[in-house]
């Protein structure tokens, strides 16, 4: 009985221990995705990956325009496809498929080389910025003594309840206005 009573008494020193260690943290929250769109070097990095696959869209689809003036052209031919003139068209003809088929081929290898482009500029873009905010975002919660700073903007954070935001000190961080409103937080559930 004594080693039980000793036992309870190590396991409840130890809850309020855990307890009071518990409560001495500190917790925060952030919405990364209102940080990142009131960043301005966001606001170009993404008009120059705008502006770049457009451009990419725009080489493929005049490719794709003369692939379609050949398909037409060769229906024209093949429609008036006779037997008087049968040589001298298929002759045409073949030569008018072999192209489409090749330029089909070269827009499907432009398409692939345009996405690999794209994403490695995305990444070469977007990147550092993403490592900006997230270093403010640590010397922030560094200096403020947080303990947890939640993103609630990533799923898996349905429900929070208390805690600093703590977007307006990270934007202050980095330079930023905090005068402009940032995105809405999600709402408690």
């Amino acid at each position: 009985m004594k080693k039980l009573f000793k036992v309870a008494v190590v396991a409840v020193g130890l809850f309020l221990t855990v307890a009071s260690v518990n409560a001495q943290q500190k917790l925060g929250h952030i919405n990364s995705g209102a940080l990142l769109e009131s960043m301005p070097e966001m606001k170009a990095a993404q008009s120059t990956f705008e502006t770049l696959q457009t451009q990419k869209e725009n080489a493929i689809k005049q490719m794709d325009a003369e692939r379609q003036k050949k398909i037409t052209t060769y229906q024209e031919k093949n429609r008036n496809l006779s037997e008087a003139n049968k040589e001298t068209l298929g002759k045409e003809i073949e030569t008018l498929v072999k192209e489409i088929q090749d330029m089909e081929k070269r827009i499907t290898e432009s398409q692939q080389k345009a996405q690999q482009e794209l994403q490695a500029k995305q990444g070469e873009l977007f990147q550092p910025i993403y490592k900006k905010a997230e270093d403010a975002i640590k010397a922030v919660s560094k200096e403020k003594g947080y303990t947890y700073v939640f993103d609630v903007n990533q799923p898996g954070v349905v429900y929070f309840d208390g805690g600093d935001d703590i977007i307006k000190l990270v934007q202050t961080k980095l330079g930023i206005s905090t005068t402009a409103t940032p995105a809405a937080t999600p709402k408690k559930q």
